[in-house]
């Protein structure tokens, strides 16, 4: 994922839902149009008016009449899943759920974490809260939180539109993001937040805009921060962008992190592309990390590639990477055939990687076969 406030944490966050939120949200199919009210809000001098043409030039011309900070918001229906959008203001106990969303927090304007749980969940569609503050005339950030959050605003005006379709919102985020550095310049905390919302739209709109950032002609940053986010949230059209950009992307770096992008992925077909990559990839370091992420995913299919790799890649580096790749596995799995690699591979430097990680494993097998080794 690179570095930055947008390395996602894929820990639990338990959320209460709160009867209607405000005046509650009815969401029509997606990319329609969402008959949508306001969430709750706190300490907001708030303003509602309905979408009155093309939302871009809508958000452009209230930003250019913009001296002193203020906000403007929506809601688009949000994709399926278990996934909730968290501010990074906790109330300091997990059990009672993601706090409020503190717009005015200081730095921690684009701090979002990213989550992924088995907790309650409302039922019906659920609406994704796109934020937008702008300031000397300009968009200066992006906040992005799920429909459970409270917003807290600071005591600014907050504007919110009513009737945004989700296919103009992807358009008017995707301005923020095309051809920004994720890696380079404070802009780069509204680029990450403004890509996370297009990857959370419910539309088909989000799939295309995601490609379009990772042509090759775009910053390396971004092609891998995107990458993540197909394996993470666009399903089927996600995991064939990752296929075709492990085969076609340039860069092995961006083609390392397609291979966590794949792991993180829960479609059918994500481990056999991981294990290709492990098989085929020119470069060793992709195919190291390709067998790292197959170690967190385990299974059959898995550890057949990672023990391939250590009797059949080339690369004495590959193979100790898959030596370690073993040892991140169940220790079931795991510690018998490092015991196994010890015992019998050919390869000094493999054998001597090994025995490492075994010494590592505290496990009751590993010092019977270091006794047996060193008695013999």
């Amino acid at each position: 994922m690179g570095k930055g406030r947008w390395e996602m944490r894929k820990t639990v966050c338990y959320w209460t839902a709160i009867g209607a939120l405000g005046a509650g949200f009815a969401c029509s199919a997606a990319g329609q149009e969402v008959d949508d009210n306001v969430p709750r809000v706190e300490n907001a001098r708030l303003e509602r008016r309905a979408l009155a043409g093309p939302l871009a030039s809508e958000v452009h011309q209230w930003a250019e009449q913009t001296d002193h900070a203020r906000w403007l918001g929506y809601a688009v229906a949000k994709i399926g899943g278990e996934r909730t959008l968290c501010c990074g203001n906790y109330d300091g106990s997990w059990g009672n759920g993601c706090a409020h969303c503190r717009l005015e927090d200081g730095d921690r304007g684009n701090e979002v974490t990213f989550r992924n749980d088995g907790a309650a969940k409302l039922k019906g569609p659920e609406n994704l809260l796109v934020l937008l503050r702008a300031e000397n005339k300009r968009v200066m950030k992006v906040r992005v939180v799920s429909e459970q959050c409270p917003v807290d605003a600071g005591n600014l005006a907050l504007t919110w539109l009513s009737g945004v379709k989700s296919s103009e919102s992807v358009e008017l985020l995707q301005e923020f993001v095309q051809g920004a550095d994720l890696d380079m310049g404070r802009s780069q905390h509204m680029a990450q937040a403004a890509l996370a919302a297009i990857a959370m739209h419910a539309d088909s709109a989000a799939d295309r805009a995601l490609v379009s950032l990772t042509q090759p002609g775009q910053p390396a940053s971004l092609r891998r921060q995107a990458a993540f986010w197909f394996g993470e949230a666009r399903e089927k059209a996600g995991l064939a962008a990752l296929e075709k950009m492990a085969k076609t992307d340039p860069s092995s770096e961006v083609r390392a992190q397609v291979t966590f992008a794949l792991s993180v992925s829960h479609e059918p077909g994500a481990v056999e592309e991981m294990i290709r990559m492990a098989h085929e990839d020119e470069s060793s370091h992709v195919r190291g990390q390709a067998l790292f992420w197959l170690a967190h995913k385990a299974g059959q299919k898995a550890v057949g590639a990672i023990t391939g790799a250590i009797e059949n890649d080339p690369d004495t580096d590959v193979k100790k990477k898959a030596v370690f790749a073993l040892s991140q596995l169940p220790k079931d799995e795991g510690v018998p055939r490092l015991i196994e690699v010890a015992r019998t591979n050919h390869n000094r430097e493999v054998r001597r990687q090994a025995m490492f990680w075994l010494g590592q494993s505290s496990d009751p097998r590993a010092l019977a076969f270091f006794e047996k080794v060193l008695t013999q």
